[in-house]
């Protein structure tokens, strides 16, 4: 069955151009709806530098420091219980991964399916939910042929 995602993608740094952060955003998007078993999904992609997102940081979770991932769903889609899946919906900076010796398309990718996954109404805010969201972000990971980032 294959289902493609639609990723809109927007930059606000031009490394993220030159990196191909749309197609390897779409890529991701796929996997995951993929893996996931949903079809008819879209989400948004910002490229932009710490300070920008520092700043969406402090404006939406008063932490006013750089992070890699900030979501919003547009529905709220968390478990009722920890560790359980959640329900299916109805209808830059690269020292991160230069540190991790991971390579950069590599990545962004996971960031992706990390973002996509946050907003489906996973999360990893405790032990059980932070096993279920590593292991499906690994399964997608593994299916387009990336390494296990938690390794």
């Amino acid at each position: 069955m294959k289902q493609t995602a639609i990723i809109e993608t927007v930059t606000e740094d031009p490394r993220w151009d030159a990196m191909g952060l749309a197609e390897l955003a779409e890529t991701a998007g796929s996997a995951t709806f993929r893996h996931l078993e949903l079809a008819g999904l879209s989400a948004a992609c910002l490229g932009t530098d710490d300070a920008r997102i520092a700043t969406l940081n402090a404006e939406f979770r008063d932490k006013p420091t750089p992070t890699n991932v900030l979501y919003w769903p547009s529905e709220t889609h968390a478990p009722e219980a920890p560790g359980a899946t959640p329900p299916q919906p109805n209808d830059p900076e690269f020292a991160e991964a230069d540190a991790a010796g991971i390579a950069p398309e590599a990545h962004v990718t996971h960031l992706v399916v990390h973002g996509i996954l946050h907003l489906l109404g996973y999360d990893h805010e405790d032990d059980l939910d932070a096993d279920l969201m590593e292991n499906t972000e690994i399964a997608i990971l593994m299916s387009l042929g990336i390494d296990n980032p938690y390794s």
